[in-house]
């Protein structure tokens, strides 16, 4: 058989088409000695492919059509809106301007027309596309090595895309399993059934993520090193079934999972995060992550990424070149940043109401510190002037500050969300178990001075919580651990602008989540107006 017959059918398999390793795409029929020979072929053209499942979570325009819309970057904005929909992270600023992600901190994003809402939905599925085609491509029974891998990765991508999509569309698993969740869409789905594709429960999505989970948990058990932190080893698909695992109260095995995850690496020494860090995927804590160069377009754009967005250093941004009137800085709820101890470091990544922060200066100087939080250091022209409680967290690209390529990586997984999902996990079946494991990873790393004082259970998980709101602060994860603990939202007596304020949102309000949007709806006849979220009203802005 002439080789370019090989090549077609290769190229066949990696598209979602109705052909399969038995039949060239003319319809005559694959010995086995010819399906192996084209097997063979594989790793290098989906090694390729695999590229997608690491910038799919970090592009821009490829989700909307609008070219505008400066909040399309990827995941990293995905994260932005979880965080600015809860009470932790908010920006001054509560108009339409600089802060690009207004609709979500008023909580005006949850209808079904809104483009945040069409933004997490096509984020997701689009990303799992690329995981069912490499599925797709890649037969279960795949003996080389390098496929194996290949499958794995493709099939913890998929479980992470469910894993965020099923928290973003549905209340919590515990107490809503039969609730219904989102459609799936399997390397087997055709167009047709696209079309037509009602709900799974709460409980399928899951069952279908902790399949994905174990099956790729298998095949990268031994794989060969990966390229980078971008790529999805076992560890990540352990912390993936970590966080599954402690979504749905299974505590021994997100404690056993969460361990697997961290194995040998280490949180951020007290020393490490003395100064804004988080933006290098080679450290140690890291465990996955987004891997961001120079050359990549986010970056590129000046002001379409993360650090634009989040960083209060970079040297170009809607954060530090807003002017007075259209500020976009982060802050920290200043409630929460008063339960913080003197003792913690974490205190220091947000300034205080003087605008003095120690990470700052361990950063800067102190006098760069001082002449750049107060809008001095470039003249007076230049960085605006910081708000009391702005966040220094998010350190510039390698560090330098005001550089202007904003090429900084984004954390997806860290040791320290493990260790945390860990000490919960063991202190839901026994508390003293959860609090020493608790106190082991507070005193070696943020606090020395710290003691885990809960005398119940219940102020044992509220307690973990409040480091995790502390530790996680910004990285997406605050709407997900409301929505998961059920607790409510509150934002009175805090830092938030009149228009963001509203009295208290009660636990498992249906605002919380997100309505199925309509570009789903009006492709896929079988959600109708009955089968979706009840529609909510925005909060109404309190004094």
């Amino acid at each position: 058989m002439k080789i370019n017959k090989y090549i077609l059918l290769l190229s066949a398999t990696m598209v979602v088409v109705s052909c399969d390793l038995d039949k060239f795409p003319e319809g005559s029929t694959v010995t086995q000695d010819q399906k192996n020979e084209v097997v063979e072929l594989l790793p290098d053209r989906i090694s390729s492919e695999l590229n997608g499942l690491k910038t799919g979570l970090y592009s821009h325009t490829n989700l909307l059509t609008d070219y505008n819309n400066h909040m399309d970057y990827g995941f990293p904005a995905a994260c932005m809106i979880y965080e600015t929909a809860g009470q932790d992270l908010l920006t001054l600023n509560d108009q339409t301007g600089y802060n690009k992600f207004i609709s979500s901190q008023r909580l005006l994003d949850r209808n079904i027309t809104s483009t945040f809402n069409a933004f997490l939905w096509k984020l997701y599925y689009k990303h799992m596309k690329t995981a069912n085609d490499i599925l797709k491509a890649i037969p279960a029974d795949a003996t080389d090595a390098s496929l194996k891998k290949y499958r794995g990765q493709a099939l913890a991508s998929r479980a992470f895309d469910y894993l965020q999509l099923i928290q973003t569309y549905q209340l919590t698993y515990i107490g809503h399993e039969t609730a219904n969740g989102v459609p799936l869409v399997l390397e087997t789905t055709s167009d047709t059934e696209l079309m037509n594709n009602p709900r799974a429960s709460v409980q399928q999505v899951y069952s279908r993520i902790m399949e994905d989970l174990d099956e790729a948990i298998t095949l990268l058990t031994g794989a060969s090193a990966r390229a980078d932190k971008a790529e999805i080893s076992v560890e990540v698909a352990y912390g993936l079934r970590a966080r599954a695992n402690l979504l749905m109260g299974k505590w021994a095995a997100a404690a056993s999972d969460a361990a697997k995850a961290y194995g040998t690496s280490a949180p951020y020494s007290v020393a490490d995060v003395s100064q804004p860090t988080f933006y290098n995927a080679t450290d140690n804590a890291w465990i996955w992550g987004i891997v961001v160069t120079t050359e990549d377009y986010l970056a590129k754009t000046g002001i379409v990424n993360w650090p634009s967005n989040l960083c209060s250093l970079t040297g170009m941004g809607y954060t530090t070149a807003a002017s007075a009137t259209d500020v976009a800085y982060r802050l920290i709820n200043k409630n929460l940043w008063a339960k913080i101890p003197e003792t913690d470091v974490r205190k220091g990544w947000w300034v205080d109401e003087d605008l003095h922060s120690p990470v700052l200066d361990n950063g800067l100087g102190e006098d760069y510190a001082y002449y750049w939080a107060n809008g001095m250091f470039n003249s007076g022209t230049f960085p605006s002037k910081f708000s009391p409680y702005t966040n220094v967290k998010f350190g510039p690209d390698n560090g330098t500050f005001a550089d202007t390529d904003n090429a900084q990586d984004w954390p997806l997984m860290r040791v320290e969300e493990m260790k945390l999902i860990e000490a919960e996990a063991l202190g839901r079946e026994n508390l003293a178990t959860g609090k020493q494991k608790l106190e082991e990873f507070v005193r070696q790393y943020r606090d020395p001075s710290y003691t885990c004082t809960a005398g119940s259970l219940d102020a044992f998980i509220d307690e973990v919580w409040f480091q995790r709101r502390v530790e996680l602060w910004g990285e997406g994860f605050a709407l997900f651990d409301i929505l998961r603990l059920k607790k409510p939202i509150i934002r009175q007596g805090a830092n938030y602008p009149i228009n963001s304020t509203f009295a208290e949102i009660a636990a498992e309000a249906p605002i919380m989540i997100y309505r199925i949007p309509e570009a789903e709806t009006s492709v896929n006849s079988a959600i109708t107006e009955a089968d979706n979220n009840p529609a909510a009203m925005a909060p109404t802005p309190v004094n």
